[in-house]
């Protein structure tokens, strides 16, 4: 049967689906699943690839984009201008450091100048899709090695604009554009100047986020319609890809930036749950296509060569990277997962090294040499890191650090519980208000999107999501979080997201809105001890003020009023589970309501002598009494 995309597109998947649960089950990364599902089905083991693999790897290279645009998302342009230093200490002393390095290894083995000098810059780029998956999957993206391993990524991804603008100039080659039609703008400038177009392109980004990007999904989130948000997440990330390749900026870089720009806006957690399924599926194809284009004829006809290259790129790569995390203070466990997590040579050395030999710099076969040690490095990362993980870090650790490091710029203050509000309506921005009051942070959810943008104008974090949704639940860091509040107006709504945070994270506390003692019934007997009735406290403060204004003490009335509160909250508790038997919730409403007033009238006669106006006690405004 002939080859389709489509068909190959189907065996990578299904690959993917029987590799990376087998992987999992021998406590192995997801990567090594997927890139040894590739080796099986590629043209040197199995044959069920077909001469469409090339493309396949093409487009899913399209994962990386989106995963940078969901890190983007998580950063803050504050906290991103924060970063600013480490970025570029550790990105830029990285890059030096292994490209000369790398450049005098080959020149001592008798590579041509320009050969050394343009194989070095490509491998010196790591891999962003195998070091963020795996510091996602291990959680690591906000310990100090994680955070220097993103710094180094995103300076990485800014130099491969230079290292293009350079490599023509080293091959003294002069490029025709005139069948190009896609990089325009960047072929109006000299090559001296190209690199600078990630200036133009940041401040094009700005201005997109700002006045066009929030705009147009406040429009798309109004029809109320999954689907539009879907389709506009992907519009504007793919948009965004092509202008970058437009003024010959890094897609990559590009879609990262856009998510910073974004990363203030109320559709924060809505594009992330948006984006994160496809993000997913396109990087598990990327890693099968790694493995299924590894050419193991070219590895056969010279192995020393390859592997002894493999080796000397992954420990020169090693050293430079465990000397720069000891350089900048980072201890001996966190550096080390650093330099092995970042030895590999990164995916867009494919790109780089093809571009290299496009220009006459790179021989064929030495091509397809240089792109079977990129592919090797990719495979041999993650078990370098289980045998970090396994072996090596455990030799170092003695105790948790207990000191501050200034690395913590992803994070948000840990002492401090995660809350998540769902509704911030009248019920929800009175609890919202009142935490804020008190130094309390929050993340809010409302799928009103006039109301976020009117909040967002107050000041108030509110971000638009329907949080009956689990990726929005996620987005929003259910994960993390220890305290859910249910203030949604639909008391239906509630019940449901309640139902779903306490059947995927039971760990979680819910504090829930209930509209009436029927809806305080059904929380009770699902497990749900936090329920606050919103007609309960507002009757009550009609009451105490009618008793105050029939004579009764202002601070009588209150306590009353209090003791009144604390006697139906336990009464609720008892009703609740009668609530299935008529015959018995009757009667027990009946013993309640009696008990009630026995209970009242006891307080009266206890405090009658001074709870009327005219008494000779002036306590009208004492403090209430805490309950």
């Amino acid at each position: 049967m002939e080859s389709t995309l489509a068909m190959n597109t189907l065996i990578f998947l299904g690959v993917a689906i029987i590799m990376v649960p087998l992987a999992r089950k021998f406590g192995l990364s997801s990567v090594i699943g997927y890139i040894f599902g590739g080796i099986i089905i590629g043209p040197y083991v199995l044959k069920l690839t077909g001469k469409d693999v090339d493309g396949i790897m093409h487009a899913s290279e399209f994962g990386v984009i989106m995963l940078l645009f969901l890190v983007g998302l998580e950063l803050e342009p504050k906290k991103f201008w924060d970063m600013r230093k480490k970025i570029v200490g550790l990105g830029l002393t990285q890059m030096l450091l292994t490209i000369s390095l790398l450049f005098l290894v080959f020149i001592s083995v008798g590579w041509r100048i320009d050969i050394a000098i343009s194989v070095a810059m490509c491998f010196a780029l790591s891999s962003t899709a195998i070091v963020l998956q795996t510091l996602q999957e291990k959680n690591n993206l906000k310990t100090l090695a994680g955070e220097a391993s993103f710094s180094t990524l995103l300076f990485q991804d800014i130099a491969v604009i230079p290292i293009l603008a350079v490599l023509p100039i080293i091959a003294n080659y002069k490029a025709d554009h005139s069948d190009n039609k896609v990089q325009v703008l960047i072929q109006k400038l000299p090559e001296w100047l190209q690199a600078g177009t990630v200036i133009f392109g940041v401040a094009i980004l700005i201005l997109l986020g700002k006045y066009v990007f929030v705009p147009f999904l406040r429009y798309v989130s109004k029809s109320g319609m999954t689907e539009l948000l879907t389709a506009s997440s992907l519009f504007l990330v793919i948009g965004v890809s092509e202008l970058m390749v437009a003024i010959g900026l890094s897609p990559a870089l590009g879609a990262f930036l856009a998510g910073v720009m974004l990363a203030n806006s109320e559709f924060r957690h809505e594009l992330e749950a948006q984006i994160d399924p496809f993000k997913g599926l396109l990087l598990a194809v990327f890693f099968v296509s790694v493995g299924s284009t590894m050419n193991f004829n070219i590895i056969q006809q010279d192995p020393t060569f390859i592997f002894s290259t493999v080796f000397a790129v992954l420990t020169v790569k090693f050293f430079v990277l465990y000397a720069i995390g000891k350089f900048f203070k980072i201890d001996t466990p966190q550096s080390l997962f650093y330099a092995f997590a970042l030895s590999q040579v990164g995916e867009f050395a494919f790109v780089l090294i093809n571009y290299a030999s496009n220009l006459y710099l790179l021989t064929p076969e030495l091509n397809a040499q240089m792109m079977a040690v990129t592919a090797i490095t990719m495979c041999i990362t993650p078990f370098l890191l289980i045998i970090n993980d396994k072996f090596i870090t455990p030799k170092f650790i003695k105790k948790i650090p207990e000191e501050e490091n200034d690395f913590n710029i992803l994070d948000n203050d840990v002492s401090q519980k995660k809350i998540i509000i769902v509704g911030f309506g009248h019920f929800g921005s009175t609890v919202g208000r009142l935490l804020k009051a008190s130094k309390v942070s929050a993340t809010i959810l409302d799928r009103d999107s006039d109301r976020v943008k009117l909040l967002r104008s107050y000041g108030f974090k509110v971000y638009y999501g329907d949080a009956r949704r689990i990726p929005i639940l996620r987005a929003a860091g259910i994960e993390d979080a220890e305290l859910l509040v249910l203030c949604l107006d639909d008391a239906e709504d509630n019940k449901y997201i309640a139902d779903l945070v306490r059947e995927h994270y039971p760990k979680v506390k819910i504090f829930v809105r209930a509209r009436n003692r029927l809806d305080a019934y059904t929380y009770l007997n699902n497990g749900i001890d936090h329920i606050y009735r919103e007609t309960l406290g507002t009757a009550v403060d009609m009451a105490v003020d009618v008793l105050h204004e029939t004579g009764m003490r202002k601070y009588a009335a209150r306590r009353l009023g209090q003791r009144f509160m604390s006697i139906d909250k336990a009464s609720i508790r008892r009703l609740a589970k009668a609530k299935e038997d008529d015959e018995i919730l009757l009667f027990t409403t009946k013993e309640i309501l009696q008990r009630e007033e026995e209970l009242l009238a006891f307080d009266n006669l206890n405090f009658d002598n001074k709870n009327w106006e005219g008494s000779s006690s002036t306590d009208d405004e004492d403090e209430e009494p805490p309950v």
